[in-house]
């Protein structure tokens, strides 16, 4: 139970010393052992020739596979500076409403980047995956799969904390008016009591189905770009034998937010019309996407705020701020059905290498039939061809 500013403050002192540190460091390629590189530096609260005085108590910090994740946040447009400005020189946003795996989340100021606390086993999962992790991002930078920019972890008073940076997906300047947690299961997958009582609670599958039973409709594009990307990304997953990730999915309704600013009478106009555009590359759900659907295709917002445009069955205009998430804890479920499995198994059909694509299947029907439909495009009757010449019309 280190106090949660202890804990902000020894991030903020430990990221400002190995963002700083790196830098001295001639930039070169990443190579096999830089996945498994830890460093290592003592802090006391005196201070000493490499770490500054503070006011918390002694602690250590930990930075993993430096080198490697330096790439990656190049990779993402991520600059060291912007790096360090954006989590060190505000202090960082607690954000109360904590995953379900009883995490911390913290954003950063800019609203750029999203800090959360990972268990033990986690963090050591992450480690493994990051070669196949970087040798997907060299060839797709474009996914929505979680982008990975720093593991680190705290030692204080005999405790460990482990955190990893991530995107945000959510921007705290657009008012999400429903979140979903879909995984293409139906079993036992409804929000609980508890969770519908919170401020801005998230759903799963079967409410889903119940409060959007003709699924959110994009533009062929976008749909064909959203369902290529999911197609790649777990088929990614699939290789490292991932299951019971999600994708969450949060739902700014444009035509509502400008009924509730009618509402209120105008006074929060100003201030909604300008969120921060997010400084990563492909960080926000718009450019996470495959494909062609670069330019908002037939449905047009003013301004997407990076959110994909779409509409619900009523017509009204949405905003999505999609990505997939809980990557990192299928290992206890894998761990656990590995031993039924192999107890199960004697022939040459080993179910391990077989279940992890049920999954991967599932969740891709479900996506791209239940939750996301093309909009359906009346042919003009003037143009009889069909070559692509007709314009579509908005349904």
């Amino acid at each position: 139970q280190t106090t949660s500013s202890a804990l902000k403050g020894a991030i903020q002192l430990g990221i400002t010393h190995t963002v700083g540190s790196l830098s001295t460091k001639p930039e070169r390629d990443v190579l096999m052992q830089d996945f498994y590189v830890v460093e290592s530096i003592f802090f006391p609260s005196e201070g000493s020739n490499l770490t500054p005085a503070h006011h918390y108590n002694d602690f250590r910090f930990k930075t993993y596979a430096p080198v490697a994740f330096r790439y990656f946040r190049e990779l993402f447009g991520i600059r060291p500076d912007d790096y360090l400005y954006s989590l060190c020189s505000e202090p960082l946003i607690e954000l109360s409403n904590s995953g379900a795996s009883g995490s911390l989340f913290y954003v950063s100021s800019d609203d750029e980047f999203i800090i959360k606390t990972v268990q033990h086993k986690e963090a050591e999962f992450l480690q493994k995956l990051l070669p196949g992790y970087y040798m997907n991002l060299n060839q797709n930078p474009r996914t929505l799969l979680p982008k990975f920019y720093g593991l680190y972890c705290v030692q204080a008073g005999g405790k460990n904390i482990r955190i990893v940076v991530m995107n945000n997906l959510l921007p705290r300047s657009v008012k999400m008016h429903l979140k979903y947690d879909l995984k293409g299961s139906t079993y036992k997958r409804r929000a609980s009591q508890k969770e519908r009582e919170k401020v801005f609670p998230t759903y799963k599958d079967l409410d889903f189905m119940q409060d959007i039973p003709d699924g959110l409709f994009l533009d062929s594009d976008m749909y064909n770009a959203l369902c290529k990307t999911l197609q790649r990304d777990c088929l990614v997953l699939q290789s490292f034998k991932i299951m019971d990730y999600s994708l969450l999915v949060a739902i700014h309704n444009i035509d509502l937010a400008q009924r509730e600013h009618a509402m209120a009478d105008g006074t929060l106009q100003a201030d909604m019309r300008r969120p921060a555009a997010q400084k990563a590359l492909y960080s926000t759900a718009m450019e996470s996407i495959q494909g062609e659907a670069r330019r908002g295709g037939t449905i047009e917002t003013d301004d997407q705020m990076g959110g994909i445009p779409a509409r619900n069955a009523k017509g009204e205009r949405l905003l999505l701020y999609i990505g997939i998430i809980d990557v990192l804890q299928s290992y206890r479920l894998v761990k656990k059905l590995e031993h039924s499995w192999k107890a199960l198994v004697h022939d040459g059909d080993t179910v391990s290498v077989h279940r992890p694509s049920f999954y991967a299947e599932r969740f891709q029907r479900f996506m791209c039939n239940t939750a996301f439909k093309k909009i359906p495009l009346k042919p003009s009757p003037s143009k009889k061809s069909r070559s692509g010449t007709a314009v579509p019309r908005r349904s």
